[in-house]
């Protein structure tokens, strides 16, 4: 009986399994702990990405060089930017300034490198396994005028960039070194230094001549400047090549001297040792003494002094002259015809060989094209008289020409220019007044001399003559234009020696170049300018 007795009622109910409440406690359990095991799987999934993309699969492709102290020289072939679009499809690998940079976004800079004259747009985009963020971001620090080393594919564009001069190029970067970084803040942007004075006026800014100067090393590298000094090599070489041509011999004399050249005025005196010298005001003793040495025709290009206080736009204390004399055989003529034929020469060569050069100055200083004469008439020339005579005819009072100064040497030009259409022309037969001692007067009027200047723009560019040979008739002159001949002992002995006729002039280098361009000022054209308020840089 008592095997048959029913269980109590505890063990029926846990017979029956887990309740509902139970059964739905656990799998809310479940379901919680399955969310959260694909958090933790999610969280994992997240943490390898990251971790993967903190791999900086390009970290040997860019970052700063070690200095170079010439460690190794690998030889690797270095491409010009100018000769970019010859390259088309190839990896160049190139050192350049960074100009300009701009970003988009995080995955792409796009860089402005330039070379002296010339400038191409270049890009760096994220790909993966080629280009890291980390490479696209650090490209995007570099400052500006930062000199980075660059290997990139050359690719034709579609439209031509307009910020850059080679424009039908761009470089796809796939390496990006630092060589050299900027310490410290730039003066002002190269770009602002490269916009002429209308464009300055239109909103942006404006980078004064004074701030250039105090600056000149960023003033120097802009893309004027380097075509302006460009040119002025350009001349010298020019100068050089015609003078080589036609039989002259290169010299290089003393800017020591013991005696002013010219006048006491102008000279700038130095201690010597336990007395003084003067440093030269120009080659005009060494090159007459080399003619009566027999050297016959000589040139020189060095430093000229004038201790004058000209705070002008074409005046310096020290500029560069170019300089030559020749002997004559018949008439001074001949060297003023050789001097016309060197600066047409040099005009020429100018034209023919820098045009490139010629542009980009006229970018920044605007200016109509340099012009001389050529074919059978030749170059103008005038006499003093007559170029008084147009003067009177303008409206200037004859009692004021005595000597043509400065503002009527523009008016000049300005007349001249209006008439014959040109920029370059000759002034011959000066009044003896107005010219040095050593100036041969005219065998007719000895109040007139055998002496020419040369303008450009109005503006005078060469002064010359014939030289007085004859020991006593140069003697006679020193004293009437105040100078003791004992003074210039040996100077006066290289006539006494018998010296034939001869005669030259004396080239501005910087005025030249100034006038050809119009740049307005002698100090864009000087690469240290030296004037009475500046000694530095």
């Amino acid at each position: 009986m008592a095997d048959n007795q029913p269980p109590p009622p505890q063990q029926q109910e846990d017979s029956k399994g887990p309740s509902k409440s139970e059964l739905k406690k656990a799998a809310k359990l479940a379901e919680k702990q399955k969310k959260a095991d694909e958090k933790a799987a999610k969280q994992q999934e997240l943490a390898q990405q990251k971790a993967a993309a903190d791999v900086d699969f390009s970290k040997d492709l860019y970052g700063p060089l070690p200095l170079n102290q010439s460690q190794s020289r690998p030889r690797k072939p270095r491409a010009q930017i100018s000769a970019l679009p010859s390259h088309v499809g190839k990896s160049v690998l190139l050192r350049a300034r960074v100009h300009t940079s701009r970003a988009q976004g995080n995955k792409m800079v796009f860089l402005n490198l330039r070379q002296r004259t010339d400038s191409v747009q270049a890009l760096l985009i994220v790909k993966e396994g080629q280009v890291s963020k980390q490479m696209v971001k650090w490209a995007t620090s570099l400052a500006d005028e930062s000199i980075v080393l660059v290997q990139g594919i050359v690719e034709k564009t579609a439209e031509p960039i307009k910020s850059a001069s080679v424009s039908d190029v761009e470089l796809h970067i796939s390496e990006i070194y630092l060589i050299s970084g900027i310490d410290g803040r730039l003066p002002f942007t190269v770009d602002d230094a490269t916009r002429s004075d209308a464009a300055a006026v239109e909103g942006f800014n404006r980078v004064l001549l004074e701030t250039r100067l105090n600056n000149r090393v960023v003033d120097l590298r802009t893309q004027t400047n380097q075509a302006v000094f460009k040119l002025q090599g350009a001349i010298g070489d020019l100068f050089r090549e015609y003078l080589s041509a036609n039989g002259f011999i290169e010299i290089h004399s003393p800017k020591l001297q013991g005696a002013a050249t010219e006048s006491g005025a102008s000279v700038f005196k130095v201690s010597y040792f336990k007395g003084n010298a003067f440093l030269a005001q120009s080659p005009q003793l060494a090159k007459q003494m080399a003619i009566a040495a027999d050297f016959e025709r000589v040139y020189e290009i060095g430093p000229v002094f004038r201790a004058e206080d000209s705070n002008t736009h074409r005046h310096l204390t020290e500029f560069i002259g170019l300089d030559l004399e020749m002997t004559i055989e018949e008439h001074y003529h001949e060297v003023m015809e050789m001097l016309d034929g060197l600066f047409v020469s040099i005009f020429r060569g100018l034209r023919q060989k820098y045009q490139k050069e010629i542009d980009v100055v006229g970018q920044q200083f605007p200016a109509e094209e340099f012009k001389w004469r050529e074919g059978p008439e030749g170059t103008l020339k005038l006499t003093f008289k007559e170029a008084v005579d147009l003067l009177v005819e303008s409206g200037v009072p004859r009692e004021d020409l005595d000597d043509i100064n400065t503002e009527n040497e523009k008016k000049l030009g300005t007349i001249i220019k209006a008439k014959y259409d040109i920029d370059y022309y000759i002034i011959d037969k000066f009044p003896m007044a107005l010219r040095p001692f050593y100036t041969m007067p005219d065998p007719e009027n000895p109040d007139v001399s055998n002496s020419y200047d040369f303008f450009m723009r109005g503006e005078e560019i060469l002064s010359g003559a014939q030289r007085i040979h004859d020991p006593a008739l140069l003697c006679e002159k020193m004293r009437s234009k105040g100078v003791d001949p004992d003074s210039m002992k040996d100077y006066v002995n290289a006539f006494r020696m018998g010296c034939a006729p001869h005669g030259g002039g004396g080239i501005g280098l910087e005025r030249v170049l100034m006038l050809f361009l119009k740049l307005n000022n002698i100090r864009r054209a000087s690469l240290f300018p030296r004037d009475p308020k500046r000694l530095e840089p």
